[in-house]
């Protein structure tokens, strides 16, 4: 990759944002979670046994990955472009930022690693964007076992030490980064880690795709971290910083930095650099993957400068959350049965009401797994209603409509089962899609026997703040409604609804609004009831980030639509057949 070039045309050597400092991680093992429930009559709510928890480590080797990263003087992406790594040793400061509080950004995280074998740790900065994820830089954690080395401290303002100073240390289990992020020219810059178990800090929510009102040039915009102060000290500072930078057109990004800088891929911000510490605002080294906050949205992650940060003319770089919150969001909610980022099937036999989880393959399925019976339930649904990345599921009864949510509780561990719904009988269609409100927490959505379909407004507590019409009662005419995740790639939940009378497919578009969740419809496909007799939706099967479709033959032929993030009749690839022998199920969930 070239260097930046200055306005005055001199190169300028770039370098991340990333903090050398240690890091304490959590190992967590992958969880299955089985569930079973006895047969009867009229059968009460189903009770699963015991599933294996999400492991981490003790507290004191938490604490110790944070010492020994504290302890280090290395850089995040050091390893993969060695002109990066910073001179100037374990930093901590933003230049001509200002203290703030906890309070004032509750989902500030930090991000420490330490490889003890090799005597490698490094620090980076990350916002809670949802109770078990962290959003950052792929430079701090492309090529780095974070499961193994990894630590996240939340919930405090100083930077720990052997101190956690009130903070919340957790360990990390399991990794994201953007696949094509390029370590050479730090593009694609964003990452997401997903902690064993959910912290207290209150979530901030990323930007969404249609957002440009928060990039037009001067927008003011707050940057949060434990950068550098001065690019003259190397002293750490104990205490979270803020700055306020004005937004700058990708034309004024462009002419200081040339094709270094990416159009659409990344944004920069604050005023030209003074050549020295007077004068200058800006983040730095120990920054990186710390967010960039307009209107409390993230819209940038901290992803690149020039060295020591102060260099005359000089923007600090971030990564563009618009462009990435479709790629990204998915693995915000990516909640599966076997806990590996893809989505699998819950199905039902229909004669001897066995529930069986078959877990995804990437384009197929594997062995089927007993969860027991399931007679005298007629749904079951696979959601992560409270966040906590164990999968729960929705049952509703037959006898009396009620609805349950079954969910694991990891203080206790045991599962907890909560009635969210009285009389349900009349519902002729439930989904649980995830998130079609806007503000991260999965919703309900039905449709009553008179067509019209309801959002109950999930509060990850199992709880509804409210319910939302949508549209009049035309959802009587759909014998499908199905769902989960994003089909089109902009960060927001989408349906897919079929019509009884002639197979068209739609999808409606979701919009992020809590008001009015979907756009019209748009078709995409015909597929008759004598093509397919059930379409069912669990997310992303594959893993490439974007949700996907299953559809099933009369006679038992699974087939596999991916998901190809456009809104069109192109929405779906060449399907894929994933087996046969299917038509004796009679739930999807």
């Amino acid at each position: 990759m070239g260097t930046p070039m200055s306005g005055g045309g001199r190169r300028r050597r770039r370098i991340r944002f990333g903090l050398p400092v240690a890091a304490a991680g959590v190992a967590a093992a992958v969880a299955a979670a089985l569930l079973t429930s006895s047969a009867s009559a009229t059968p009460a709510e189903p009770s699963p046994p015991a599933v294996t928890q999400h492991a981490s480590p003790s507290l004191d080797e938490l604490k110790q990955r944070v010492a020994g990263a504290a302890a280090s003087d290395d850089t995040a992406g050091e390893a993969a472009k060695s002109s990066y790594s910073a001179s100037s040793g374990v930093d901590a400061k933003i230049i001509g930022g200002t203290t703030t509080s906890i309070t004032s950004a509750p989902w500030m995280a930090q991000l420490w690693y330490y490889d003890e074998a090799n005597d490698f740790g490094f620090f980076c900065g990350g916002a809670v964007v949802a109770p078990t994820k962290i959003l950052t830089a792929a430079h701090c954690v492309q090529g780095y076992d974070w499961y193994a080395n990894g630590a996240v401290v939340t919930g405090t303002a100083q930077l720990a030490d052997d101190d956690l100073y009130g903070g919340t240390v957790s360990g990390v289990w399991r990794q994201w980064s953007h696949p094509s992020y390029s370590a050479r020219t730090i593009d694609n810059d964003i990452a997401v880690l997903t902690l064993p178990n959910p912290v207290k800090a209150t979530p901030i929510r990323m930007t969404t795709a249609s957002d440009t009102a928060s990039y037009a040039a001067g927008t003011q915009a707050k940057v949060y971290g434990w950068g550098r102060t001065s690019s003259t000290s190397q002293d750490i500072s104990q205490a979270l910083k803020v700055a306020t930078l004005p937004i700058q057109s990708d034309t004024t990004c462009s002419g200081f930095y040339g094709a270094d800088f990416v159009k659409g891929h990344m944004v920069c911000a604050g005023n030209p650099a003074t050549g020295s510490d007077t004068g200058t605002t800006s983040p730095c080294n120990g920054d990186s993957g710390g967010p960039l906050v307009v209107n409390n949205r993230i819209v940038g992650v901290v992803s690149w400068g020039v060295t020591d940060c102060v260099a005359q003319g000089a923007y600090s770089v971030f990564s563009k959350v618009r462009t990435y919150v479709g790629a990204t969001y998915p693995r915000v909610d990516d909640t599966n049965l076997s806990g590996d980022h893809r989505a699998d099937l819950w199905v039902r036999s229909g004669s001897t009401y066995t529930g069986y989880e078959k877990d995804s393959q990437g384009t197929s399925f594997g062995a089927r797994q007993s969860w027991g019976s399931f007679k005298g339930f007629n749904t079951v649904l696979q959601t992560d209603f409270d966040r906590d990345g164990y999968q729960d599921l929705i049952v509703r009864r037959v006898s009396d409509g009620d609805v349950f949510w079954l969910h694991w509780v990891p203080a206790s561990g045991s599962w907890a089962t909560t009635k969210i719904r009285d009389d349900w009988k009349s519902r002729t269609r439930i989904s649980a899609p995830g998130d079609v409100t806007g503000d991260y927490l999965p919703d309900l959505l039905c449709v009553d026997s008179t067509g019209q379909m309801w959002v109950y407004k999930g509060t990850g507590t199992g709880s509804f703040s409210g319910r939302v019409a949508v549209g009049g009662t035309g959802w009587k005419q759909y014998d499908a409604i199905v769902g989960h995740g994003d089909l089109t790639g902009d960060g927001h939940t989408d349906l897919i609804a079929r019509t009884r009378s002639n197979g068209y497919v739609y999808l409606y578009k979701g919009t992020g609004s809590a008001t009015s969740p979907f756009s019209s419809r748009v078709k995409v496909r015909t597929w008759s009831t004598t093509g397919y007799d059930k379409l069912d939706a669990v997310g992303d099967i594959n893993g490439d980030g974007r949700a996907d479709l299953l559809a099933r033959t009369p006679g038992g032929t699974l087939y596999l639509y991916k998901g190809t993030g456009k809104a069109t009749s192109e929405i779906f690839a060449t399907r894929i057949n994933v087996g046969t022998g299917y038509q004796g199920y009679d739930i999807w969930g």
